[in-house]
């Protein structure tokens, strides 16, 4: 029951989809512009770094409100299943955005609350985060080749973390169905990512610029 309410509290969070919200007070739906995501780079793309830097803080904060809620409710009855329960609220927000039911499941890509269920998680986290998507986004110009990395280090972290003993004396049923919920999410992550791939793999992807003019014909978040 309390994985339940932990994945409906993230849930409810992810609901709030700033892009299509900071998109309407300047008289567009973000989604018939660019590449028709509801996300980050989409705004980037379309309305500037300004908006994008609002949209990602936006994202990554409805993520991390999510995860201290949750800490906050259950870390005294469930210690030992408190990182669990965090991720199943950062799995929630993730869903949420990606498929908000209120604009027919046409959402963003969940990396920006990535960022924020990073954060909030662990703080052994975060610096591999950080350098995972920032040197090939600083170096190449390809969002979606940091997206995919911080996902596949925030896999290997998980499980590295978990057989350290970090979480808590989590279970090892608790481990093993946080490295679950971690696996899927990494999977969610890269199937909404798979046009990017392809033209990863073909060298056709765009590059994005925080201060230089952006097309905004990429199909990325």
């Amino acid at each position: 029951m309390v994985r339940i309410i932990a994945l409906l509290i993230g849930y409810g969070f992810g609901l709030f989809q700033t892009a299509y919200i900071y998109g309407k007070t300047n008289g567009i739906d973000i989604r018939n512009y660019g590449s028709g995501n509801a996300g980050t780079t989409n705004t980037l793309r379309v309305l500037g770094t300004k908006a994008a830097l609002i949209v990602f803080a936006g994202d990554c904060l409805k993520t991390i409100f999510a995860i201290l809620l949750v800490r906050l409710l259950f870390k005294g009855t469930h210690p030992d299943q408190i990182y669990m329960l965090m991720l199943y609220a950062g799995a929630g927000a993730i869903l949420a955005h990606d498929f908000p039911f209120y604009m027919q499941f046409k959402g963003g890509k969940g990396i920006a609350c990535t960022a924020g269920l990073i954060i909030a998680f662990h703080p052994y986290f975060l610096p591999v985060g950080i350098a995972l998507f920032f040197i090939p986004f600083l170096t190449l110009h390809y969002v979606s080749l940091g997206s995919l990395l911080v996902y596949a280090g925030f896999m290997i972290q998980m499980v590295i973390s978990g057989e350290l003993g970090l979480f808590n004396g989590a279970s090892r049923a608790t481990l093993i169905e946080m490295y679950i919920i971690t696996a899927l999410l990494t999977a969610l992550a890269y199937y909404q990512h798979r046009k990017n791939i392809v033209r990863l793999l073909k060298h056709q992807e765009s590059k994005v610029y925080l201060f230089k003019k952006n097309h905004s014909n990429s199909d990325i978040e």
